[in-house]
């Protein structure tokens, strides 16, 4: 029997919010982005969660994200997360994704946390769950310092060829590995294993998983960790299934585009 893995979203499937967003007072306390950049991040994120993203806008977020970093002290990044991690975090974790995690290593399985969110703020949620194998976005680095440029942004597509090239290093069967998402930008991820299951979907997952006969699975209840812990498995896995079945950037990018659209409609439509 062959080696697999459980490929699992991060942000809204595993915790209950955004992962880069969850960052931005304490980043925006040591200086790193502006009280303008918090709001409108805060808006649009929404607006990304509803309506998904495409290949362009996803160049558009890639593109900002490295205009937003650049300069940022990596080491100063670090700290942040770091001292932030168990107050922004911790509480926020679903207790059905933990049991899954729990369940899928307990089956002998490596588990996998697949982000856009940058390494930075993913490695340390991973270790917080145990989990030791990440897949997200990367950033450039010149002298301790972001240096413009993003090495890899782990989105859409991109999610599917790291999955993959994971899968050959390792020598995993797709079509024995198990995905977890909640979001329509994740679908080619979903496709690419066997065994797919659509968390708190969007309308759009929700009739795609419907239509392949993917679970479909409410995650209801965040957690801290260490109360986990203590009660392990919090709430049965078998309760949330029904049927069958990058932050800040990501924020700023979408705002712009809303507001742009806003801006054109014609007389009572801006009021």
């Amino acid at each position: 029997m062959g080696r697999s893995a459980a490929f699992f979203d991060l942000d809204k499937t595993v915790i209950a919010k955004s992962s880069a967003l969850a960052f931005g007072r304490p980043f925006y306390r040591d200086g790193l982005i502006t009280r303008r950049d918090v709001v409108k991040s805060a808006y649009a994120q929404l607006m990304f969660r509803l309506g998904g993203t495409d290949d362009q806008s996803m160049a558009r977020i890639r593109d900002y994200l490295a205009t937003l970093c650049k300069g940022w002290p990596v080491d100063q990044v670090g700290q942040i997360v770091t001292e932030t991690l168990h107050e922004l975090i911790n509480p926020y974790i679903y207790a059905e994704a933990a049991a899954l995690i729990d369940e899928h290593q307990a089956a002998g399985r490596d588990v996998v946390l697949v982000s856009a969110s940058g390494e930075e703020i993913v490695k340390p949620i991973g270790a917080l769950l145990g989990i030791t194998d990440v897949i997200a976005t990367r950033m450039g680095v010149t002298d301790g310092r972001y240096n413009g440029e993003v090495e890899f942004y782990a989105a859409g597509t991109a999610k599917v060829d790291a999955v993959a090239a994971l899968a050959k290093e390792r020598g995993y069967d797709l079509a024995d590995c198990y995905a977890y998402s909640d979001s329509t930008s994740d679908i080619p991820l979903l496709e690419c294993v066997g065994h797919p299951s659509a968390v708190n979907p969007p309308r759009a997952l929700r009739r795609l998983a419907t239509d392949n006969g993917w679970p479909v699975l409410e995650f209801r209840h965040p957690i801290p960790i260490g109360r986990r812990l203590r009660e392990r498995p919090a709430v049965p896995v078998a309760a949330a299934a029904i049927g069958v079945g990058v932050g800040v950037a990501i924020g700023i990018a979408w705002y712009g585009r809303h507001r742009r659209t806003r801006t054109a409609l014609p007389g009572p439509a801006n009021a």
